[in-house]
């Protein structure tokens, strides 16, 4: 596979036929541009694959094999922002390359990919050059006739887009004395989607089952649709090993599966648990490669912070071989993971919940009626796991329990910030604060993990002949981090727990 390429650039359109007559206007001096070089004239087939409800288009991704110019090959668009695409790219080929099928799977699945669209294009060509001849951007203006079936449409494209390092201010300079000259910014994000509007074949909406409009049913059913969407987008990215990414897909099952749980006035759970299952399932396969990350970035902090006199032996030496060996196992767990046929079919059944939800008759009531009530719920339970765990005495049992109150003061952060929408600052001020009790736990579980490791990364050492020393300090560092964080719950605790956090709610 080709390098990924940050595409950023601006598409305009020409507003009269007086202006496409006249032209693209002269940039020179618009901004930093001090010259418009000419780069000639190339001529561009390119034919766009997607399924056949076109599921690529609809999420704003394009796939598509392309001759003639000097990066002739396949290309795969991923949407980051407005305006902001990464491409992809591979070799030509007569079928869609393995690496680049496998980044469209959430959303393929087993549908298959078959052309949809051919665009050829006439492209001329100009580059933007600074004072010092570096360039800033490259002009292309697009004579575009697409083809789908029987039916034609073409227009004229302008499109300018940023060379690496270039501040995206400059398509703003660009953009204002484009509209003096009547081009405007065009109203479609890539040539497929105008060739599917033009031709008739924009991608079908996406059906809804959440109920009448203002119900609780429609407010909840929108908050698993956000989770799903999330969870879809972020395959791409866990298989490209982005930062973040493994996390946010975690994030996204935990919300979906929590969700479940707290509206279960809602939502029928004869019919979500089983999903709530798989999602378990997909989470723990890539908590695996995500838990590792996160550990080896809190025991690298921690060297980090000790005097060289106090690093005895090849400590960070048997730190990174450790963390390869276990990093590249979880790595590949969570891929095989999402290319299995299970993910396939889980993705498959939350589609089929979100079209045609099982609702019951909580779902038909008003939003500020079931939402308050879904919350409060999960805070009463979080408030048993606290006092439970607070009153035991320290040690392994306290450990779980603590780490049971974790996952508590999670459901009920998602909970809260689910009602956001409904319920206003009083949600999110009770979300803000239970925030607070879920990192210090997390921080507490995160030590009694490490201690774990560090035992493990001691007895290595041991067997190789290598001072232990490093390993024991930074084991009594953590039990001591973790005595700290137990003494600051209570008085965190307390103040989350204030009646008028609640009461806020109702």
């Amino acid at each position: 596979m080709a390098d990924t390429k940050r595409e950023i650039e601006r598409k305009f359109e020409f507003s009269k036929a007086k202006s496409a007559r006249r032209g693209v206007p002269d940039l020179t001096g618009t901004a930093a541009i001090a010259a418009v070089s000419d780069q000639g004239t190339v001529d561009l087939d390119a034919v766009y694959y997607d399924t056949p409800d076109q599921r690529l288009a609809a999420d704003g991704l394009t796939l598509r094999r392309r001759t003639g110019g000097a990066d002739e090959g396949w290309h795969l668009k991923l949407p980051v922002s407005p305006g902001v695409r990464d491409e992809i790219g591979a070799a030509l080929s007569d079928t869609v390359p393995p690496a680049l099928a496998a980044l469209v799977r959430s959303r393929v699945r087993g549908a298959g990919l078959r052309p949809q669209v051919r665009l050829l294009s006439s492209r001329k060509v100009s580059h933007l050059l600074d004072a010092g001849g570096a360039l800033l951007a490259e002009l292309s203006t697009d004579a575009v006739v697409a083809e789908r079936g029987d039916t034609t449409a073409a227009w004229t494209e302008v499109e300018v887009e940023l060379a690496d390092g270039v501040d995206p201010e400059l398509l703003d300079a660009v953009e204002q004395t484009f509209r003096k000259a009547g081009l405007k910014v065009s109203d479609a994000p890539s040539k497929l989607a105008r060739a599917l509007a033009e031709t008739a074949a924009e991608p079908p909406a996406r059906p809804g089952g959440g109920g009448p409009e203002g119900t609780a049913g429609a407010h909840v059913l929108a908050y698993l649709t956000e989770q799903r969407d999330a969870l879809v987008a972020q395959d791409p990215a866990v298989r490209r090993n982005l930062p973040d990414s493994v996390h946010q897909m975690r994030v996204a099952t935990r919300r979906l599966r929590s969700a479940f749980k707290t509206y279960r006035k809602v939502l029928d759970r004869e019919a979500t648990d089983p999903l709530g299952d798989e999602l378990r399932w997909l989470a723990a396969e890539l908590g695996v490669d995500r838990d590792q990350e996160v550990l080896m970035e809190r025991l690298q902090a921690h060297l980090a912070e000790l005097p060289r006199t106090l690093l005895t032996g090849p400590v960070r030496s048997r730190l990174r071989t450790w963390n390869s060996s276990r990093r590249s196992g979880s790595r590949r767990r969570a891929l095989a993971a999402l290319d299995s046929d299970r993910y396939v079919t889980l993705l498959n059944t939350l589609d089929a919940l979100l079209d045609a939800p099982p609702l019951l008759d909580g779902a038909t009531e008003p939003p500020r009626k079931v939402l308050p009530k879904a919350v409060l719920r999960d805070y009463a339970r979080l408030a048993t796991r606290i006092d439970g765990a607070l009153a035991l005495e320290e040690g392994h049992e306290r450990d779980l329990a603590l780490h049971e109150a974790r996952k508590a003061a999670k459901r009920v952060r998602y909970a809260a910030e689910s009602a956001v929408p409904e319920l206003g600052k009083p949600a999110k001020h009770l979300a803000k604060a239970v925030k607070k009790v879920q990192t210090l736990l997390g921080d507490h579980q995160d030590s009694v993990v490490a201690r774990d490791a560090l035992r493990g990364l001691a007895a290595q050492a041991t067997a190789a002949g290598e001072p232990a020393f490093t390993w024991g300090l930074l084991y009594g560092r953590e039990e001591a981090l973790a005595e700290r964080r137990e003494r600051e719950l209570p008085e965190i605790w307390a103040k989350v727990s204030a009646p008028a956090l609640r009461t806020a709610l109702k």
